[in-house]
């Protein structure tokens, strides 16, 4: 069996302490929290595809102003993803429904993202690391990922 991983994107977006979280259905009567992510799609750049999930589960534009890294994230069922994180700034909410597994789009306080990270309400450890690196500074130039047709 040939092993290949999952490529996804993920956006950080702040505004005013706050970060832009989507609420995720998630089984039954249950929800969890992440940044505006999802997978990439056949033919569509990375960039391109983190904008896309911004717009579909949160309903905002944003400019993308840095790349925070890969991260390389292996489930429970033993799939490995390969995320690709950005950092965004929010441009203006636009009127479009959002993608039918969100719940909602909230603007969370780290505060208040930590504490569903202890409640282990967050979709993965990954969300918790890229706002700490935001926060931290480790970012790069949006302009680092070269791909080419």
């Amino acid at each position: 069996m040939r092993w290949q991983p999952f490529t996804t994107v993920a956006t950080v977006i702040e505004q005013g302490n706050r970060f832009l979280m989507v609420e995720e259905r998630h089984g039954p009567g249950a929800t969890l929290f992440t940044q505006p992510a999802g997978h990439l799609e056949l033919g569509e750049s990375i960039r391109d595809g983190a904008l896309r999930e911004v717009r579909e589960e949160s309903a905002w534009e944003v400019d993308i102003t840095h790349y925070l890294g890969l991260y390389v994230f292996q489930a429970a069922d033993k799939k490995t993803f390969h995320s690709h994180g950005f950092r965004a700034t929010p441009l203006y909410q636009i009127n479009r429904p959002l993608d039918p597994a969100v719940v909602a789009a909230h603007w969370l306080t780290l505060e208040e993202i930590e504490q569903l990270a202890q409640q282990q309400r967050l979709r993965s450890q990954l969300v918790i690391q890229r706002i700490r690196d935001t926060l931290a500074g480790r970012f790069y130039p949006a302009d680092v990922i070269h791909e080419f047709s």
